[in-house]
């Protein structure tokens, strides 16, 4: 395997101790990072170390402080936060099984792929996989990683195993909060009817490669005409996204939801006609002073 190793140790379920290696699922691929650059020359920023009142200040005099209060900190020295550092075991430990619906999306924050270290944990590997499978169950246990601790959870993906970081609870802002002022009235039978028919009109088989984020794409054109244009200015048009009206212009809910049914296009609202424009009456030339 080409890739590296994010982490290696063992899964611990009782007695038994199965060697693994991790890999990061994911990429960031996606973004485009920018540098500040000084057009004059042509050359990157760089952003010094500043303290007001006093200036550009030596790397050496930073320490970490955290803020108690505005304007008044605890300062920390390396060494003391180093000490409280957690050494990594290399082992995590399983404690606990749940349901694995039972933990809710917003807990779930990266995904790691985890392989057998050799061809003697293939075999127990194989062995945990499967009975994660066979009872829907989600392995659960704290793994630390750089010094912090992580609560992470193990299922099994296909031929194999992931793990995934998790939030902890003082992680998560709670629902309630922004859903409270939401009403509670119960929908139109015929809405919903026509919501569910819509719904199953357009349920189809998940393919992430089936979406692109089109910002990121016009932006590597432009970088490409860019680069080609040795300098000049060039625009990308992108397609604006369908005006689907707000305020006095929404359409009627239920009109919208059977012609989406149907395939056909939004019913529009009716224009007002613009009233006719009254011609002038002529200016009669004033009489001559005798």
């Amino acid at each position: 395997m080409a890739a590296r190793a994010y982490w290696k140790g063992q899964i611990r379920l009782a007695l038994v101790s199965i060697p693994v290696e991790i890999y990061p699922a994911t990429r960031s691929g996606a973004s485009i990072s920018f540098r500040q650059i000084h057009e004059p020359s042509g050359k990157p920023i760089k952003y010094e170390k500043v303290v007001p009142g006093i200036g550009p200040i030596d790397r050496d005099d930073i320490v970490k402080g955290y803020e108690l209060s505005k304007g008044n900190y605890v300062l920390l020295d390396e060494e003391e936060i180093e000490a409280v550092k957690l050494k990594s075991k290399h082992t995590l430990e399983l404690v606990q099984f749940v349901d694995k619906g039972e933990i809710d999306i917003l807990y779930y924050e990266k995904p790691y792929y985890v392989v057998p270290a050799d061809e003697l944990a293939e075999e127990a590997y194989i062995v945990l996989r499967e009975a994660l499978k066979r009872t829907h169950k989600v392995g659960l246990g704290q793994l630390a990683l750089r010094g912090q601790e992580q609560l992470v959870a193990l299922r099994p993906c296909g031929k194999g195993l992931v793990l995934e970081v998790l939030r902890y609870a003082d992680e998560v802002n709670r629902a309630a909060g922004y859903f409270r002022d939401i009403g509670t009235t119960k929908p139109d039978v015929d809405l919903l009817d026509l919501a569910e028919t819509l719904i199953d009109k357009k349920t189809g088989t998940f393919d992430a490669a089936d979406y692109h984020n089109h910002y990121v794409d016009a932006l590597k054109r432009v970088i490409a005409k860019k680069a080609k244009a040795k300098g000049k200015r060039v625009l990308e048009d992108v397609e604006e996204p369908a005006d689907i009206g707000t305020g006095s212009n929404v359409i009627d809910l239920m009109a919208a939801l059977r012609a989406s049914v149907e395939g056909k296009k939004k019913p529009a609202t009716a224009k007002k006609k613009p009233p006719a424009k009254k011609t002038p009456a002529r200016k009669t030339p004033a009489r001559k002073r005798a």
